[in-house]
């Protein structure tokens, strides 16, 4: 056992000290496969007792039956998750890891009429054709809006990897309202929103949203071979109107992203500062980066017009690479060095670091803020200066979270752990203190865990109440479906010295990130506003069918437990806009739309307003009918489509 291993208490609240897990880059991807065959030897020693790996049975906290609310009881705070492949966002209950509402975003979704609707359809893109551009998403990474350190419960967003697009979710209705398409990027992975503007003080909430693109490409792409010619873009999207405000071209790829509260800094983690087009060659340096963005700097440029642009947008980019960004007074980017291929970075809510995760390397380094803008003012000789600590923790590190009492939680992937550690002892001990215990505690989780959040956990009002942690595999936790498991999220007690594991909750693959943060940060109307919608039917009697050529209109209201129009009539091959509004005014009564035989089924909530175009087909009796539960007559409340030849 080494000096480190015998000072930050790894062997007295865990199994196996550090010693055994030094990972050695040479066998990086031997040590991945080992680590998923660890899992199957755990569940073939049966030793899958999470609290008892902590020291703390269920109940020591008074919160083990935190999660099992009594009917009837709210939760105390929401959590925002991303949907994985389903393209959506999920709006969750925390402590009790109920779900909510599922909030469709990138793919369509047929309860709602995603995709359906012409008002999603807006949203979501379409062709010339009026088709959508895309039905795939991938949604990784959700962020909340800001306002003094805290989410203000305007806005969260959410990107999809695949199609390279950024999302915005209203939350006072909780639904998606715009899509971005991000030029010249693929793998759009990290988003995070500023905490307040960068120059002005006065300015105290989110107006920037900032995007990382995680695999590199020709710019322009025109399919060029040669990967060396390949390069990334940081991207900065506007919080209120979703356009792109400007791009920096950067040496290295982006993966997570991070902010700090006083806005003067973004960053993105780089685990391919080499790179490679092949996975061998991602993995060839020994150190890649953290890269600090001087958002001041960079629009000061843009506006002095030190840009250019790439193929046909009209983007400012600036140029972030090593190379232009010597002189740190002038600099607009500074690049500071971390262990191979690092998986995550993190700020504390304490306001003074950002924490990025080792992943191949068995460390978290911390970086101090406030010596990056030293650097940046030309007081700090060299940029690595600003590492203030970096310490082993376990195998795999890959998130932390923060419980606002100076302690980090980092999942460590091939561990199947979440480990504790203080960040100010982890700072003694890099300076020499070989005493300073870092290491708190250890929980064992079930199995790989990815990303990992607290309630409130990247704000000033860290609470250090609950952790949610998403393990990459079940196995042997729940009930078996065939070849595809269910994905395992874990909530954790994490109000004392020792963690508690609260519940395993499956959930359908795959989920990646999310944010816990109080109820009342958020206030949900549950009515619409009938004025929101320029084509609303305000009143029965404006129902009706008008006809230009073979465009037909057709308006109409629903009031449980009816329809306004009993049938209306169309011709075959008519192009039908069907306009539908909600006149209940009744929380928690909302009307479906269906027409068999057309592709048309979506919803209207109170006083809302959505329309569907299609073309009428065959000639024959359509019973369009309400596909929602909304009264005691609710299958009766129908209306007849007559097409005619």
């Amino acid at each position: 056992m080494n000096d480190e291993d015998k000072n930050n208490g790894t062997t007295s609240t865990a199994p196996h000290g550090l010693a055994r897990r030094r990972f050695i880059n040479s066998a990086a991807i031997a040590g991945l496969t080992l680590g998923a065959a660890a899992c199957t030897d755990k569940k073939a020693d049966g030793a899958v007792a999470a609290p008892a790996a902590s020291g703390a049975a269920p109940g020591a906290h008074g919160e083990a039956n935190a999660t099992h609310l009594k009917p009837g009881q709210l939760d105390s705070y929401y959590g925002l998750w991303s949907g994985g492949h389903t393209g959506d966002m999920r709006v969750l209950g925390l402590p009790s890891g109920r779900e909510l509402l599922r909030i469709p975003c990138f793919v369509p979704d047929a309860l709602v009429g995603w995709g359906i609707t012409n008002e999603s359809k807006k949203v979501m893109g379409t062709k010339a054709d009026g088709s959508l551009r895309y039905t795939v998403g991938d949604t990784h990474h959700t962020h909340a809006s800001y306002k003094d350190g805290n989410y203000d419960g305007r806005y969260a967003w959410i990107n999809d990897k695949i199609n390279s697009r950024i999302a915005r979710i209203r939350l006072d209705y909780f639904v998606c309202d715009k899509i971005t398409q991000l030029p010249n990027v693929q793998g759009f992975h990290g988003i995070f929103p500023d905490k307040r503007d960068p120059v002005d003080p006065k300015i105290n909430y989110t107006t920037r949203v900032f995007c990382g693109a995680e695999f590199a490409t020709p710019l322009p792409n025109a399919g060029v071979e040669d990967g060396s010619k390949y390069r990334s873009m940081f991207t900065c999207v506007d919080a209120e109107t979703m356009d792109v405000r400007w791009q920096v071209l950067i040496d290295g790829n982006c993966d997570l992203t991070a902010t700090s509260y006083d806005g003067k800094l973004a960053a993105t983690n780089q685990y391919n500062t080499e790179m490679g087009a092949h996975y061998e060659d991602m993995m060839s340096a020994e150190r890649d980066a953290c890269l600090f963005f001087n958002i001041a700097r960079i629009e000061e440029a843009v506006k002095a017009g030190k840009f250019k642009t790439v193929g046909s947008s009209k983007v400012p980019v600036v140029d972030g690479t090593r190379e232009a960004n010597k002189d740190p007074k002038t600099a607009l980017t500074a690049y500071v060095s971390v262990p191979k291929n690092p998986h995550g970075v993190n700020a504390s809510p304490d306001q003074k670091y950002f924490i990025c995760a080792g992943k191949l390397s068995p460390t978290a380094t911390v970086i101090e803020l406030a010596k990056v803008l030293d650097w940046f003012d030309g007081k700090l000789d060299k940029i690595d200066g600003a590492i203030v600590a970096e310490v082993e923790i376990g195998l795999g590190p890959l998130h932390t979270a923060f419980d606002g009492r100076g302690n980090a939680y980092t999942t460590l992937f091939l561990d199947s752990q979440v480990v504790k550690w203080n960040i100010e002892k982890a700072i003694a001990f890099h300076k020499g203190d070989k005493g300073a215990k870092y290491v708190v505690d250890r929980l064992d989780v079930q199995y790989q865990p990815g990303h990992i959040n607290g309630s409130q956990s990247e704000t000033i009002a860290a609470d250090g109440k609950y952790l949610a942690v998403g393990c990459k595999f079940s196995k042997d936790r729940f009930l078996p479906v065939g070849p595809l498991h269910a994905e395992n999220e874990q909530i954790i007690d994490m109000s004392g010295e020792k963690m508690v594991l609260l519940a395993d909750h499956p959930v359908r693959g795959e989920p990646h990130d999310f944010i816990i943060f109080k109820r009342d940060l958020v206030k949900p109307k549950q009515v619409y506003s009938l004025d929101d919608f320029p084509l609303a039917v305000k009143d029965p009697k404006d129902s009706g069918v008008t006809r230009n050529g073979k465009k037909v209109t057709v308006k109409m209201t629903s009031q449980a437990p009816a329809f306004s129009l009993r049938e209306f009539k169309v011709k075959k091959g008519d192009e039908v806009t069907l306009i539908l509004t909600n006149l209940d005014k009744v929380e928690d009564l909302t009307h479906g739309f269906a027409i068999p035989n057309h592709n048309v089924n979506f919803i209207v909530n109170p006083q809302e307003t959505a329309s569907v175009t299609f073309t009428a087909g065959e000639p024959g009796v359509y019973w369009c009918y309400c596909t929602h539960f909304c009264h005691a007559l609710h299958l009766e409340m129908r209306t007849r489509m007559i097409v005619e030849a």
